[in-house]
């Protein structure tokens, strides 16, 4: 790392910001400055600088941006203005798939309840031992912006607001932004995926966060299953996109095994050693056939790296199985 730009909405919290990073003495520079990134044009404020970033990583408030679709998209095109071609866009957010099928599922035993259950029980509030999430309306549908609610941890004084993070909407606006899509992914499932690389570090962070074989115990898993990473990347023009999977046209992916057999080599030609057939004895040439139409074009293939919405892993439902949605919003 060569250079550290760092904007915040409030002075305050760049001086707290600024004497913790000299602290720790970095080789490299620094720049703390104000701005809002959801609101302000960092382009126009850092018009004079020649900034191209090879990563910009946002740990915190994605979700404030999903305020307003202009706060969204003000922030995403903020980020496409940093960085360089080629350049990564990376964080941690809410996981609002996960919270929100938590708050159907909520709403759902609220209006089946029987006369046995507890009265204090409110359908815009998730409790656990762990956190409260309270909703401020009872909704049906996952409005694609503006969405708020109060996350209150048990260790808090005070709830923060935050606003769902509608993923599809995300997607398609970091699109517009000039941002490809790379990855979603529940931190529970982050952590399953890398904990060789983990594993330590939770163990030396506390007591209580991991068995003795480095698996999550049920408190870790309900925090951190309430977030999820996410990756998106500017593409580099003057690079060849790697080939991605493509996708099958059956969803279950269950195809026949004798459609993959006419396309491999057999044992005998691989060697070199297939036996020719002896030529066909000669017959009377077959009249010409009638000419047949042209098959109509195939229909043009999913962007790059995006593919349908409701079969990439993670995008919709990147929590626990059965808090997935099933289908794309």
């Amino acid at each position: 790392m060569s250079d550290f730009l760092v904007p915040n909405v409030v002075s305050s919290g760049i001086n707290e910001v600024r004497e913790a990073w000299e602290s720790q003495r970095k080789s490299f520079t620094s720049e703390f400055f104000e701005a809002d990134p959801c609101t302000d044009n960092l382009e126009t404020l850092l018009q004079e600088k020649d900034i191209q970033a090879d990563l910009v990583c946002c740990l915190q408030h994605l979700q404030l941006g999903f305020e307003t679709e202009d706060k969204a998209r003000r922030l995403l095109s903020n980020v496409s203005f940093l960085l360089k071609p080629g350049g990564y866009f990376f964080g941690i957010t809410p996981d609002s798939s996960t919270i929100w099928a938590k708050y159907q599922k909520n709403v759902e035993a609220y209006h089946n309840r029987s006369s046995s259950m507890k009265p204090n029980i409110v359908p815009n509030c998730i409790r656990s031992e762990n956190y409260m999430i309270t909703f401020e309306i009872e909704e049906e549908k996952f409005p694609l912006f503006g969405k708020k609610y109060q996350l209150k941890f048990s260790s808090d004084v005070a709830a923060e607001t935050h606003c769902l993070v509608h993923f599809p909407s995300l997607i398609r606006l970091a699109r517009e932004a000039g941002l490809e899509y790379v990855e979603i992914q529940n931190l529970t499932e982050f952590y399953d995926d890398n904990k060789s690389l983990f594993a330590g570090m939770m163990m030396n962070a506390g007591p209580n966060l991991l068995d003795p074989r480095g698996r999550l115990l049920p408190r870790s898993y309900d925090v951190l299953g309430l977030y999820t990473t996410f990756i998106f990347q500017k593409p580099d023009p003057d690079v060849v996109p790697p080939l991605t999977t493509p996708l099958l046209p059956d969803s279950s992916y269950d195809n026949d095994e004798s459609q993959w057999e006419g396309a491999g080599w057999g044992e005998d030609e691989m060697n070199g050693q297939a036996e020719q057939p002896p030529p066909p004895p000669p017959s009377a040439p077959a009249p010409a056939p009638a000419p047949t139409p042209a098959p109509p074009p195939p229909p043009p293939p999913p962007p790059h790296g995006l593919g349908k919405i409701s079969e990439q892993k993670g995008i919709l439902g990147p929590g626990p199985a059965e808090l997935r949605f099933s289908e794309a919003l």
